[in-house]
C-alpha cells in the first residue's frame, strides 16, 4: 500500500490535506476494549476534621456531614485517612499543598513569593494523572483522541504555583479550562474537521475517476490502491458506529465567569466531562474547583465570607466551622452530581454504567486551613474503576503514611507497575493495601 502521506502529496494536496492526517480526531478509539478512567477532582482550603472524616474504620461507617450528599453511593466510597503532604522545601504551605498534590515531588526555586515563606517556582515532576494518561495513550486499545482533558470552575485567569495542579513534566504545568463555551469548542470542533477531510476525499474521488480512463494498466493498479486508501480514510470517518456513542451535547449557555455562577459553571463543565467520557475523547480528566488560597464566596448557600478568610478562623469559631462545613458538602454535592452522571450514562456496550469503569478521586491541598497542615489530606475515591474495595472507611497507622504512596497506587490500578512516584524516598513501602 502507497504511503497515505505521499500519496496525498502526489495529488498536490499537501497544503490543504497533510495537516488533517494527524488530528486527533481521527486517532484510535479502542474500540472493544474495556474502557478504565481516572477524574481528579480538587476544592481548595482543607476542611473541618470533626465534620468531614467518619469515626468508624471498615464497612460499617456513617457519612459526616460535610460527605452525607455521596449516601447513595456509600457502597462505591472509599474514604482514604492518614494520608499526608511530606515534602518540604520551596514554597508556602498552599503552594506545596497544590503543586506537590500530585506530581509528589518538590517545588523548584523560584520568585513566586507566597506568605513568609521561601519564594518558589513550579513542580519538579510529572503528576499522576498525566503519568496515567501517557500509559493509557501508549497503547492503541486505550489510545483517545485528547488522552486528558482539565476542566476547572472559577480558575483564576494568571499562571502561578496556586492555580496549578497538573504537570506534564518539571516546570511544566497545564493550565485547565475554565470556559465551559471554550472546552466545548476543543471537544466538539474537531466535527468540521472531519467535515473538511470528507469534503477533499469527495474530490480525490472524483479525480481519480478522470485519470482513470487515460491510464496505463500499470498506473490503474496504482490507482486501484489509491482509491482502497481513500476508502480507508471514509472508515475512519464513520468508524464509530450510530448509537453506540452520544450525539453532541447542544453547546453550553453563556454564562459570566463570576463567583455567584459558579453553581452553573460548575455542572456545565460536569456535564461536558462525563459527555466526553461517553464519546471516549480521554480517559483521564481533572475537574479544579478555584485555586489554593481560594476566597470563592458561596452566597447561593448563605456564606457571604470568602472561603479562604473562613479557613484561617480558629476551631473555637462556631459559625465560621459552620460556614466551612456547608462549603464542604457544597463540593461533595457537585461530586455527588458528578456520581450521578456516570451512573446514569451506559457504557458504548451496554455493559454497565460509566461509574462502574471510573475512579473519581477528590482531594484537597491541605487537612485543615487554619493550621495550613497537610497531614491527613483528603482523599474520597468514588466509583469502581480501580478494582479497589469500596464502601469502606480506611484509616492508616499512627501518624500516616505519605500521600506518595497513593500515588503509586494508582498507577497500580490502572496497570502501570512503578516502584516509586515523586520523591523517591517518600514512596517507600509501595502501594498501600487497597484491594
Amino acid at each position: 500500500m502507497i504511503d497515505r502521506r505521499a500519496f496525498l502529496r502526489n495529488l498536490g494536496l499537501s497544503a490543504a490535506a497533510l495537516p488533517f492526517m494527524s488530528l486527533p480526531s481521527l486517532g484510535a478509539t479502542g474500540v472493544g476494549a474495556k474502557k478504565q478512567r481516572l477524574i481528579v477532582m480538587f476544592s481548595p482550603n482543607g476542611v473541618v476534621p470533626w465534620n468531614f472524616w467518619p469515626d468508624e474504620e471498615g464497612a460499617d461507617f456513617k457519612l459526616k456531614e460535610s460527605l452525607t450528599p455521596l449516601e447513595p453511593f456509600q457502597k462505591k466510597t472509599l474514604i482514604l485517612h492518614g494520608l499526608n503532604n511530606k515534602l518540604k522545601g520551596d514554597g508556602d504551605g498552599h503552594m506545596r499543598g497544590i503543586g506537590c498534590l500530585l506530581t509528589g515531588i518538590e517545588l523548584f526555586p523560584g520568585n513566586i513569593q507566597g506568605g513568609s515563606d521561601t519564594p518558589a517556582g513550579w513542580a519538579k515532576g510529572i503528576s499522576i494523572d498525566q503519568e496515567i494518561r501517557n500509559q493509557l495513550q501508549a497503547k492503541p486499545e486505550s489510545r483517545t483522541r485528547f488522552g486528558s482533558l482539565e476542566f476547572g470552575v472559577q480558575v483564576p485567569d494568571r499562571a502561578d504555583t496556586w492555580t496549578r495542579m497538573v504537570y506534564a513534566g518539571g516546570n511544566r504545568p497545564i493550565a485547565p479550562i475554565s470556559d465551559p463555551g471554550q472546552m466545548f469548542k476543543k471537544l466538539y470542533g474537531a466535527e468540521k474537521d472531519k467535515q473538511t477531510i470528507a469534503s477533499v476525499l469527495d474530490d480525490v474521488r472524483e479525480d481519480l475517476k478522470k485519470i482513470r480512463s487515460t491510464a496505463s494498466a500499470a498506473d490503474k493498479k496504482l490507482l486501484e490502491e489509491h482509491e482502497t486508501f481513500v476508502r480507508e480514510m471514509e472508515k475512519e470517518l464513520t468508524a464509530a458506529p450510530k448509537g453506540k456513542v452520544a450525539p453532541p451535547p447542544p453547546a453550553p449557555e453563556a454564562v459570566k465567569n463570576d463567583n455567584d455562577n459558579i453553581p452553573k459553571l460548575s455542572r456545565q463543565q460536569i456535564d461536558l466531562l462525563v459527555n466526553s467520557f461517553t464519546q471516549d475523547f480521554a480517559r483521564v480528566a481533572t475537574l479544579q474547583y478555584t485555586n489554593s488560597v481560594g476566597g470563592a464566596k458561596f452566597r447561593w448557600i448563605g456564606v457571604n465570607e470568602g472561603q479562604h478568610e473562613l479557613s484561617h478562623k480558629p476551631d473555637k469559631d462556631e459559625a465560621a466551622q459552620k460556614s466551612l462545613t456547608a462549603i464542604n458538602k457544597w463540593y461533595c454535592g457537585e461530586l455527588a452530581y458528578l456520581c450521578e452522571r456516570l451512573q446514569a450514562t451506559k457504557e458504548a456496550d451496554g455493559q454497565g454504567s460509566l461509574l462502574d469503569n471510573t475512579l473519581i478521586v477528590w482531594t484537597n491541598e491541605l487537612g485543615q486551613g487554619n493550621s495550613h497542615t497537610r497531614n491527613n489530606i483528603p482523599f474520597v475515591c468514588v466509583g469502581n474503576g480501580a478494582g479497589w474495595n469500596m464502601g469502606r472507611s480506611v484509616k492508616q497507622p499512627k501518624g500516616g503514611v505519605p500521600h506518595n504512596r497513593f500515588l503509586v497506587s494508582l498507577a497500580h490500578a490502572f496497570g502501570h507497575k512503578i516502584d516509586k512516584f515523586g520523591n523517591p524516598e517518600l514512596s517507600a513501602g509501595g502501594p498501600l493495601s487497597l484491594t
